[in-house]
């Protein structure tokens, strides 16, 4: 009797295509990297310039990476990225903004 052959795939929640990605992958370490710097420096007052450029740049390559992302693994870190970005971003622009001090 003939049966359907299925790959393991159990046990693995971000469902990899264990295939290299490296386009991807550097702008998931870029968004997470920036949005945690965006979210930590947030937590400062004095550091709104850091907290503000870090957040719009960590948004952007996080946008830029959900384009182009393959698996859920890349999708879930940039999701995880994005959003300490943009609370990074957003504190950043109430405590001063992207120009606060250095413009006027």
């Amino acid at each position: 009797m003939a049966q359907t052959v299925r790959p393991k795939v159990a046990g693995s929640l971000f469902a990899t295509d264990h295939k290299r990605h490296p386009l991807q992958d550097t702008l998931l370490a870029v968004t997470l990297v920036l949005g945690a710097t965006s979210f930590i420096t947030a937590m400062f007052h004095h550091l709104h310039l850091i907290s503000s450029w870090t957040g719009l740049v960590g948004i952007l390559t996080g946008a830029a990476g959900q384009f182009v992302s393959v698996t859920t693994r890349e999708r879930f870190g940039l999701i995880v990225g994005l959003g300490a970005a943009g609370v990074g971003f957003m504190l950043g622009m109430a405590h001063g903004g992207l120009f606060g001090g250095i413009i006027g």
